[in-house]
């Protein structure tokens, strides 16, 4: 009996998919539930799951093509025990796509490269592996070894790792993305040769067209204007410090600052209702609800999940909720519909070493903060000069709705929060 694996609905307004990486080969053993295929939307990655027990016996859109909503994109077989030694020897079999012939460990080391490449992480000796393995290719030697075939891209977007070139069986399948250049002579140098010149070509993922389309419409459209504060944060690391270890052993998360700055974006936006509000029709639309995106670095790029009515949330709600965004966001398992419809997003550059920048809005919001890396510095305090952990932070904003004394006086105000963080545990 054939069963057809479909494109399930992924979130409204998604009718088109683009198929990602086949997790099975033609011929493995699949049990009910186990993940058989990655497809990518505008909006999130999303994996499909066995329908039942079988055996894959065809795959009819590769990785790399589009499909619509409910279309078939490949066969199962079911079985009777898809365990059992030889069974489906005599299955007739399809021309397997060069996707489908990964080996069967390619997901963990996916998972691995783009951990590498977010955390801008690389391994000089990678690259001139990769050189001396195509100039092999290119004397006639077209099957080199596997572990000589893996080439590290730039640290630049996480979908330069959908291309596992270790998974690859020879280097001729690297040449419709791969461009090889003559060695250059040192005389035309002046210098030293440095190898061969490589280029590689890696389709942008729906995701990040997504993403690239909505930042250069903010940029189009909106007014942008960004104001800068900076903030003492000793009082909060201080009581962080003193409340982690009991914090971390009732709610089994840690007590990190992005609890902290959500609570006091929420102080600050109900203090200055347009930074919360949208331009719509002409109109501006206020709201009395705050629902704060939060971005996260994901497997397949920069993801922004929101937290829903975060001004009911505690602190320890905010924690459990953002740690299991940013977890699932890695293993690339978040709802479409987690990814939508928040009114203001919070952005911590700070992890990856950013001192200061310049965030976009997230249209159809109208602001954005930016959190950057804490630093030491001497500051003025009481006439003396002292060492305290600084921070930047920046607001960016829609100059259209939000006037320069609104966005000046919402950045005072997360300021006077963070700094006194017992304010906004009393309220005042």
């Amino acid at each position: 009996m054939t069963i057809e694996v479909k494109v399930p609905e992924v979130g409204e307004s998604i009718t088109e998919v683009e198929i990602g990486d086949w997790l099975k080969a033609v011929g493995d053993s699949v049990q009910q539930d186990d993940d058989l295929v990655v497809i990518e939307t505008d909006k999130a990655t999303v994996e499909i799951l066995a329908p039942q027990a079988g055996r894959l016996s065809k795959i009819l859109k590769a990785s790399g093509e589009t499909a619509q909503v409910g279309e078939v994109i490949g066969h199962l077989d079911q079985a009777e025990d898809t365990s059992a030694d030889g069974a489906g020897e005599n299955q007739t079999r399809v021309v397997e796509s060069p996707e489908a012939k990964k080996p069967k460990g390619r997901r963990a080391k996916v998972t691995k490269q783009e951990q590498s490449i977010n955390s801008h992480e690389s391994d000089s000796d990678d690259l001139p592996e990769a050189q001396a393995a195509a100039t092999e290719s290119a004397a006639g030697r077209v099957e080199p070894p596997p572990q000589q075939n893996q080439m590290n891209a730039p640290a630049r977007s996480s979908e330069a790792a959908a291309i596992d070139i270790e998974a690859r069986p020879s280097l001729p399948d690297l040449e419709p993305r791969l461009e090889e250049t003559a060695p250059v002579k040192s005389s035309e140098l002046g210098g030293a040769t440095r190898g061969e010149r490589q280029e590689k070509l890696v389709p942008m993922s729906p995701l990040r067209r997504r993403l690239a389309e909505r930042l250069v419409q903010a940029q189009q459209t909106a007014a942008l204007l960004t104001t800068f504060n900076e903030i003492d944060m000793s009082a909060v690391n201080q009581l962080r410090q003193i409340h982690q270890d009991a914090f971390k052993e009732k709610y089994n998360v840690r007590l990190g600052l992005m609890s902290f700055f959500v609570r006091a974006a929420i102080e600050a936006l109900k203090l200055i209702p347009e930074v919360n509000a949208e331009i719509r029709d002409g109109s501006i639309v206020y709201r009395n609800y705050f629902d704060i995106g939060v971005a996260v670095g994901g497997g397949r790029g920069l993801v922004v999940p929101v937290l829903r009515d975060a001004q009911s949330m505690s602190f320890s709600a905010i924690e459990i909720a953002i740690g299991d965004f940013a977890r699932r966001a890695r293993e690339n398992k978040l709802k479409p519909d987690e990814l939508q419809g928040g009114t203001f997003t919070i952005t911590n550059g700070g992890v990856y070493g950013s001192l200061l920048s310049t965030p976009i809005i997230n249209p159809p919001q109208s602001a954005i903060l930016g959190m950057h890396t804490m630093q030491e510095r001497p500051v003025a305090r009481d006439g003396a000069v002292v060492i305290r952990p600084m921070m930047y932070v920046a607001l960016s904003y829609d100059h259209r709705i939000i006037d320069g004394r609104e966005a000046v006086t919402f950045l005072r105000q997360i300021k006077t929060s963070i700094e006194d963080p017992v304010r906004m545990l009393l309220e005042v």
